[in-house]
This record gives C-alpha cells, sequence and structure tokens, in this order.
C-alpha cells in the first residue's frame, strides 16, 4: 500500500482535495490516511460548510458523507456540480439504500464507498479519479500546446489549405497580407492565382506528382506573384492531409516568406527594379566586425540569423515593410514602395528613429545568451543607383557617427577565445540571477590625520565555485551583453544599502555608457531621492570611456546630481583619456591620480613629476586628490609630502564585505 500511495502523491501536488465530514473521530482517523498523499487538504465539517469552502476555493477533489447536518451530502453534491461539472466525487456512506445509491450514480460520482471502510478500498476509488484527473489533466495541457502551437504557426507563417484538386478553402491573414487579395477573392479559387509567369511547368508536375502519386509532402521555393503584379519568394512546404482511411482529403501549404530574410542581393535588386520609386534602409549592427574577436563563426551566424528572424517586429507598428534582405557581415536592407509609405503619412525619419530606439531597447536572446543590440541606419529615394547611395551614406554614418543616420554603439561581442567567453557570460548571467554579484568597500584615508573618511565601492563577483573574481576578469566582456547595465544597477543598489552601515562619504564608480543609459540615470535618482539625507555622503566616480555618444547628457547628469549634494570624481586621472580640458566640463570635486603614476613614484621620476602637477594644480582649483595603488610606507609619505590629500590602496586595507549579503 506504501509504493500506492508514494505514487498517487508524485501525482497529487497540484490536486487540491475537499474532505467533508461532520464525525470527528472519522474525521481525524481518515485524515491521517490522507495527509501523506495530499499537500493540499481543504476540511469541512458539514455540508453547508463543504459547500461555502468549495466556493472559496480551487477544488479538484470532494471526498464527503452523506448523512449530515445542515446540507446532506447527495444535496452538496447537486449544488457543486451547478457550480463546476469538473470536480471528481468519491462518497463515503453508511447507507447501502439503493434509492440513495441510484443518486449517486445519476450524479455521476467516482466512487461510493460504504462505511465502515477499509484504507485499501478508499485507496482504490482515489488511484481511479487520479488516473482519471491524470488522463484529463494531459489531454488539456495536450489541447493548449497544441493551440498555441497552431496560433504560432498562423502568425509567423503563410498558411493555406486547399481540396484534393488544388481548389483553396482557406487562407490566414499572413496570406492576404503578402499576395494582396482578400479572402473571397481566393477562397474557391485554384492556387495558381498567385502563380508566376516565370515558373517553369516542370515544377508543378513534379509538385503534383510527389503529393498525389507518391503520397509524400514537397517542398521547394516558389517564386510568386502579388494581386498587383509584384513578386515575392516563398519557401514552401505542401503537406498531403488523410482521413482515418488513409486517404488524401486536402492538402496544408505552409510557407515562409523569403522576402523576410532574403541571403542573395540579386532579389533586392530585382525587387528595385520593379518599383518605380522605392525606399531603401540600409542598416548595420554596430561594430559588428568585432564579432570575431570573441565568438566562433558559428555563433557569429547564429546571432546574425536570429536578429535577421526578429527584424521586423522591431519596426513601429504604423507600417510594416514586406522584404528583408541580408546582405552580409551585419548589414539588411528593407525595402518598400515609395507611394506606400507615403500614403501612411508617416515622417520617415521619425519611423527610422523609433526603429532604432526599439532595437535598442530589446534583447536578443537565444541559447541562454542575450545581447543589446544597436544598429545605423542610412535611407536612400530612388530608383537607379538606389544601393549604391545608400550604402555610401552608411559608410559615412559609422564614420561620422551622425544623429541623422542614428548611430549608435554597439554590443555584440565575438572573438576567438569563444569558449572562454561563452563560459564567462553564463557566469555573469547565474550570478545576477543568484545575487553574487557583491560589492567590496576599500577605506580610503585622510593622509594628514591617518583616519578612513571614504570607502570605495568596487564589484565582485563570486562563481559557482564560491571564488570571487575581480571586475578584470567579467565587467568588459559584460559590456558587450545585456548584462552590464544590470550589474551597474546591483551595484548601485549594494551602495546606497551599506550607508546605513558605515558613516563615512562613500565613492560609486560609473561609467559614461551607466549615464547615457536612461534606466540607470533614472534608478540613480530613484536612489538619491530615497536616501536625499544622505546625498552629501555620496561620491560618484566617474569612468571615462573613448566612445561617449552625447557629452551634453553626461554634464547635464553632473549639475543634475551637484545640485543634490552629490560630489563628483574623475578616476585614473593622468591616464587614459582623462584631460585638463575634461576638468573644465565636468567640474570635479576629486581628482583620483591613476595608479600606475603612482606605484612608480619611488623610482620613476617622471610619474613624481606629473604627480605633482596635477596636485598643484588641483590646489589652485580647490580640488581635492585621492592616490590609488599605494602600496607601502614609503609610497605615502612621499605623497604626503607632495600634498596628495588622501590615499587608498593595500598599504591601508584591502577591499572587503562590510556586511552580510541578503540574497
Amino acid at each position: 500500500m506504501k509504493n500506492r500511495r508514494e505514487e498517487i502523491r508524485n501525482y497529487s501536488k497540484n490536486i487540491n482535495l475537499l474532505y467533508v465530514e461532520d464525525d470527528v473521530v472519522s474525521q481525524e482517523y481518515t485524515l491521517k490516511f490522507l495527509s501523506p498523499m495530499f499537500e493540499n487538504i481543504i476540511l469541512a465539517n458539514n455540508g453547508e460548510d463543504g459547500f461555502n469552502k468549495f466556493l472559496h476555493n480551487k477544488v479538484d477533489i470532494v471526498i464527503t458523507d452523506i448523512n449530515m447536518p445542515k446540507l446532506n451530502g447527495i444535496e452538496m453534491i447537486k449544488k457543486i456540480q451547478n457550480e463546476n461539472r469538473n470536480c471528481y466525487f468519491i462518497i463515503l456512506s453508511q447507507h447501502d439504500e439503493s434509492d440513495i445509491f441510484l443518486q449517486s450514480i445519476n450524479l455521476n460520482v467516482d466512487g461510493y464507498i460504504l462505511k465502515p471502510f477499509s484504507f485499501d478500498e478508499l485507496l482504490n476509488s482515489l488511484e481511479k479519479v487520479i488516473e482519471k484527473f491524470k488522463l484529463e489533466y494531459e489531454a488539456k495541457n495536450h489541447k493548449y500546446y497544441i493551440e498555441q502551437y497552431l496560433n504560432l504557426m498562423d502568425q509567423s507563417n503563410i498558411i493555406s489549405k486547399t481540396d484534393t484538386e488544388g481548389i483553396i478553402t482557406y487562407v490566414n491573414d499572413s496570406f492576404c497580407k503578402i499576395s494582396g487579395y482578400k479572402r473571397e477573392e481566393v477562397i474557391g479559387k485554384k492556387h495558381n492565382i498567385t502563380r508566376h509567369h516565370e515558373n517553369p511547368n516542370e515544377l508543378y508536375e513534379e509538385m503534383w506528382h510527389t503529393l498525389k502519386v507518391k503520397e509524400e509532402s514537397w517542398e521547394g521555393v516558389i517564386k510568386n506573384q502579388s494581386k498587383s503584379g509584384s513578386t515575392y519568394y516563398v519557401r514552401t512546404i505542401i503537406t498531403p492531409i488523410k482521413n482515418i482511411k488513409n486517404e488524401i482529403v486536402e492538402y496544408f501549404v505552409v510557407r515562409d516568406n523569403l522576402n523576410t530574410v532574403v541571403d542573395d542581393k540579386k532579389f533586392l535588386f530585382e525587387k528595385i527594379e520593379e518599383n518605380e520609386l522605392s525606399i531603401l534602409v540600409v542598416l548595420q549592427i554596430d561594430e559588428f566586425d568585432m564579432l570575431d574577436k570573441f565568438y566562433n563563426a558559428s555563433t557569429v551566424e547564429k546571432v546574425e540569423k536570429n536578429f535577421a528572424f526578429q527584424l521586423l517586429s522591431y519596426l513601429p507598428k504604423e507600417y510594416s515593410f514586406v522584404n528583408v534582405y541580408s546582405v552580409g557581415n551585419g548589414s539588411f536592407a528593407l525595402l518598400t514602395e515609395f507611394e506606400d509609405f507615403n500614403k501612411s503619412e508617416l515622417s520617415l525619419e521619425k519611423y527610422l528613429n523609433d526603429f532604432v530606439e526599439n532595437v535598442k531597447k530589446s534583447n536578443l536572446e537565444f541559447e541562454d545568451m542575450e545581447f543589446d543590440l544597436n544598429i545605423t541606419v542610412s535611407y536612400a529615394i530612388g530608383k537607379y543607383m538606389l544601393y549604391e547611395d545608400a550604402k555610401e551614406g552608411l559608410e559615412n554614418a559609422l564614420k561620422q557617427k551622425t544623429k541623422v543616420s542614428f548611430s549608435n554603439d554597439s554590443s555584440i561581442i565575438a572573438s576567438k577565445e569563444a569558449k572562454e567567453n561563452l563560459e564567462m557570460i553564463k557566469t555573469v548571467k547565474i550570478a545576477l540571477d543568484n545575487f553574487n554579484i557583491v560589492s567590496y568597500f576599500q577605506p580610503i584615508i585622510n593622509n594628514k590625520t591617518k583616519e578612513v573618511e571614504k570607502y570605495e565601492s568596487l564589484v565582485r563577483l563570486i562563481d559557482e565555485n564560491g571564488e570571487i573574481l575581480s571586475p578584470f576578469h567579467f565587467l568588459n566582456i559584460s559590456k558587450k551583453g545585456s548584462y552590464y547595465n544590470k550589474i551597474t544597477q546591483r551595484v548601485l543598489e549594494n551602495s546606497f544599502k551599506i550607508l546605513k552601515t558605515i558613516n563615512t562619504k562613500l565613492s560609486i564608480n560609473i561609467s559614461a555608457v551607466d549615464i547615457e543609459n536612461e534606466q540607470t540615470r533614472t534608478q540613480i535618482f530613484t536612489l538619491l531621492e530615497q536616501h536625499k539625507g544622505e546625498a552629501n555622503r555620496i561620491i560618484f566616480e566617474l569612468l571615462e570611456d573613448e566612445n561617449v555618444q552625447d557629452f551634453e547628457v553626461i554634464k547635464d547628469f553632473i549639475r543634475e546630481i551637484k545640485s543634490k549634494g552629490v560630489q563628483i570624481a574623475i578616476d585614473d586621472f593622468g591616464a587614459g583619456y582623462s584631460n585638463f580640458e575634461r576638468i573644465l566640463e565636468f567640474s570635479p570635486d576629486i581628482l583620483k591620480i591613476d595608479g600606475s603614476l603612482v606605484k612608480n613614484i619611488e623610482k620613476d621620476p617622471f610619474s613624481r613629476n606629473i604627480v605633482e602637477t596635477i596636485v598643484l594644480f588641483a590646489q589652485k582649483q580647490n580640488i581635492e586628490t585621492i592616490a590609488e595603488y599605494v602600496e607601502n610606507e614609503t609610497i605615502f609619505n612621499i605623497l604626503n609630502e607632495i600634498g596628495v590629500d588622501y590615499s587608498q590602496g593595500y598599504y591601508f586595507g584591502k577591499p572587503e564585505e562590510l556586511e552580510q549579503r541578503n540574497k
């Protein structure tokens, strides 16, 4: 019996059982038997109580006594069935009268057990009910899955049905859209209504031989002609549908619009020649050539294909291009007739700008990988040399990064070290999912007092083996996918949370990329509002980046947060892209002297001279200075002698957690 009860338990986790019994002894006795099998048991003390609890709970199985006060079991079952016919019922009764038994049969109860009963009898009834429940549940699931598949197929494919003579009996919306025909214009007509005159007769002879004689599916690419006379290509699968007697009763036709993703430029040029006047949009996945540096050829191809198949979904809903062409190396073309687009009364430039924004806001996901994509767009209107003009415009836009052509940064990544990078992306994703992106905090001391006056928040990743990784291992590769922004958001959350633990100032790193991200800016302002009494304890260290798209956004951001009492520090000053001109633009409160200058200051006079120059300049501008990589007492003494205000490094403390992480 134990094994049988375990089998029921394995399937009853999602089943809610209502047990109705007025006798306390029977109730306790039976519950001991039922409890190990069912996690969700609802107990009722009489028929009226049972019906009320049924109304307020999801109930799948009812086990009930007959003789009860207020409402007997038979009457309760009738009332429940009036509300829900999908319940299963098992009656436990002391009555063996034929009229009660007949009433139970008429109510289609699933089990009738006379008291006193053995648990083996109840177990037999439960097994039968569970088996019915299981079959019905699987049938519903199967039907639900089929409906979803059919709906997905109907939305993503061009579908039609014909009788055995090729007369059209059904077409979906996609068929009407691409062919230009309304349903009433094609239902009842032969399928050759869309046949292109250039297709050879041999194509159709071979098709019908496969379908009628061999009784097999036919597959191939067909050139079709729409109602307006334009050409479109479809990859077609025609399948014979048979009845139970194995007779063909109809043909089911599924087409994939090759105009959605066409890999041959000749189809594009043919289409341009057909139109009197066209709009050609050429777009490029930004920095697509970087793919070979991170991923293997197979991954690059998947990125390109997955983006191609989703491309139409990024277009604004007000107008849909039919033709999408893959022209190689992350470039694609959209083509439409000028007059057709002109009828929409849309601004082409705004339409394309919205298109670029839709791509930017979306994520490309496949095989547990996720990418932020950005594109550059160029367009041309005309007929002759149209592709060449649009392509030249795209190349110029990529070089100049002009707003006119909607130039944006790319987040696609690829490399020879594909395996390692893929593993690291996976590690980052797992860490984010498990709240293992954490913040460590390194003290910054006042050189005069040697007291800790600030901490810097430094991101760390804890991998599945518990190993703590520094940003060197994961941050750059995260910048190329959608995870970088999520890491920044997690760091901001961790950092503001620590304000409750420390009474010093807190320095948080943000990059130009972070500031340009609207979602990150919004999070920062929200956190500052939530902690407005402590905003004067926050320092944002600006990590500079040569790929800044809009300095005005950054300067506006700095002005706004400084108005809230936040300080700005320029990180790694004296190296990279930091320069004195940038100080005029950003008006920082603090300069963090680049560690490469500090760690060489003992032996390298040139490094010392640069540090002295920075400090002298900062003092004249009333800007504080912090030296990083202070590794020993000698370096500290030199910095103190020069006049550096603060020191940070292993000589004073390593980065560490200041509180237990809250998972």
